[in-house]
């Protein structure tokens, strides 16, 4: 069993599971089921004897990675294999629930040599995101199917992400016509939007904004700019957060567009769930659910 954090987590997890299946137990001090799963997981690694790898994160020191995999509950194990999720479960399994659920995926001990287990049972690695055959991946899905908004989707945000602002805008144009009526679209357009107005500003506008805003609680439209910024620079949370403060004080402010640009920015963060086995539910992004909660007793209130 191997301790994983952000600094090993590529050596430990996505480059180990290229050769041997890697079992991430997402766990806590403080949690109880926690505490009885985790010698269930090594006397079964032991038991298994190299048939798979177990590594340990903790989720609460380590929140960009159980975000990156949308961890909502622990404890919470994922199976890699060939670098990407395959199946997942949830909660303190019994012994015999364990040894199931990776049976289904691991090859018999005695069936073939590592090598050939390795090409027979792991998937095709998956390109690092932002990697160039990632990019040229998206782009080839958008080009196989130029009516799949899904894939269009992913391809844009990934431009975005990278900072290929041109690219993206070339890549929305063809779906322009039809952004308002669909939610992804829709929250890339929020997101460009965004982008165009920190372009366009003379100077950096933070401060300034932020002064208005001390000045003045209810200057909706410093804090929607500074939305904005914050949407830009890619800070997330801080423009949901200032989102809310106009919410809680006008809920249909400019037409609903505070509400309408965090649920764009919850469309943005909210990341693909990972498989789980039958009868159990995805976890889902820790910061997705609760900023979720969080718009939910604004609105409804």
């Amino acid at each position: 069993m191997i301790d994983v954090t952000i600094q090993n987590f590529e050596a430990e997890v996505i480059e180990a599971s290229m050769t041997t299946p890697v079992l991430v137990d997402f766990w806590a001090p403080w949690c109880g089921p926690c505490k009885s799963l985790g010698p269930i997981l090594e006397k079964v690694e032991e038991a298994y004897a190299g048939r798979f790898k177990l590594v340990k994160i903790n989720s609460d020191d380590e929140q960009q990675l159980a975000g990156a995999f949308g961890i909502r509950s622990i404890p919470t194990c994922v199976l890699l294999m060939g670098g990407q999720p395959v199946d997942g479960f949830m909660g303190a399994l019994p012994e015999s629930q364990v040894k199931a659920f990776l049976d289904k995926h691991l090859p018999p001990a005695d069936e073939l040599p590592p090598e050939v287990v390795e090409e027979a049972a792991a998937p095709e690695p998956v390109a690092a995101p932002g990697s160039d055959d990632a990019i040229a991946a998206l782009a080839q899905a958008v080009a196989d199917k130029p009516d799949d908004d899904n894939a269009r989707f992913d391809f844009i945000k990934a431009l975005l992400l990278l900072g290929r602002t041109d690219d993206a805008k070339v890549a929305f144009a063809p779906v322009i016509a039809k952004a308002m009526a669909v939610r992804k679209l829709e929250a890339l357009q929020h997101w460009m939007n965004a982008l165009d107005v920190v372009e366009n500003a003379y100077e950096p506008a933070d401060a300034a904004l932020a002064a208005r805003i001390a000045a003045n609680k209810r200057d909706f439209d410093a804090r929607y700019e500074l939305a904005q910024h914050h949407m830009a620079a890619q800070r997330w949370t801080a423009a949901m957060d200032e989102l809310l403060e106009i919410l809680m004080r006008d809920k249909a402010w400019n037409s609903d567009l505070a509400r309408k640009t965090y649920v764009a920015i919850l469309e943005i963060i909210d990341v693909p769930k990972p498989k789980v086995a039958e009868g159990q539910i995805p976890p889902e992004d820790p910061t997705v659910a609760t900023y979720r909660r969080r718009l939910s007793s604004v609105v409804l209130s």
